[in-house]
């Protein structure tokens, strides 16, 4: 039986229509292998969008693009589409994965006490920096690519049935190679390198961690 995945991809600023770029090659990677995707893409990132193909669906796997705190996800327009004590429930018997600023913190625990499988994603600011003249075209940046790459691991590596523990090891690996990259460049600004160090710092799952899609 195919699995399904849902991804949130808002886009109403430059870091949500970064991710929501970036999050594209995963859409792309997961139809390959199979899978349905449940794309909610810019308006269709609302909350009764969201609430609704979530529990008719089910999904096995959720990845959520979008602003956020310790408690809650965003999506377009920051409109709340997670909010830990509202409906984290929803997540319950999903691998998730948010892509979004300190939501680990609180909504990651709160929503594996609901039932959820894991839950990966950043405990603190996720950082990420781009190339100003690249926005209209944000595939082509290499500076973004250094921090959105490892994120597209993540997903990518379970979308090839590897285990959240493995998954995200591939993801440290990679950030710490890009760090090291920049460290070591004449091309790539060494300023970077403290962005990196802090996004690896504060990548964190919750869970159970060997578990596959």
């Amino acid at each position: 039986m195919s699995k399904t995945y849902l991804v949130t991809r808002p886009e109403h600023d430059t870091t949500t229509h970064y991710l929501s770029y970036w999050n594209k090659e995963m859409i792309n990677a997961a139809q390959k292998k199979g899978m349905k995707v449940l794309d909610l893409n810019r308006e269709d990132a609302n909350r009764q969008k969201f609430e609704s193909m979530i529990t008719k669906m089910s999904p096995n796997l959720v990845v959520l693009n979008g602003h956020g705190d310790d408690n809650t996800v965003t999506g377009h327009n920051n409109q709340p589409l997670v909010k830990a004590g509202e409906n984290e429930n929803l997540l319950k018997s999903k691998i998730v994965y948010a892509l979004s600023c300190r939501s680990a913190k609180n909504l990651g625990p709160k929503s594996i006490e609901a039932g959820a499988i894991s839950y990966t994603g950043f405990d603190d600011d996720f950082i990420f920096s781009y190339e100003p003249e690249n926005i209209s075209r944000p595939l082509k940046d290499e500076t973004a690519k250094l921090f959105l790459e490892p994120s597209n691991l993540f997903v990518d590596s379970l979308i090839k049935c590897n285990t959240v523990d493995e998954s995200r090891k591939r993801t440290e690996n990679l950030l710490r190679k890009n760090l090291t990259k920049s460290l070591g460049s004449t091309t790539v600004d060494a300023s970077l390198a403290r962005f990196l160090w802090w996004d690896l710092k504060h990548f964190v799952s919750h869970g159970n961690m060997d578990a596959t899609l």
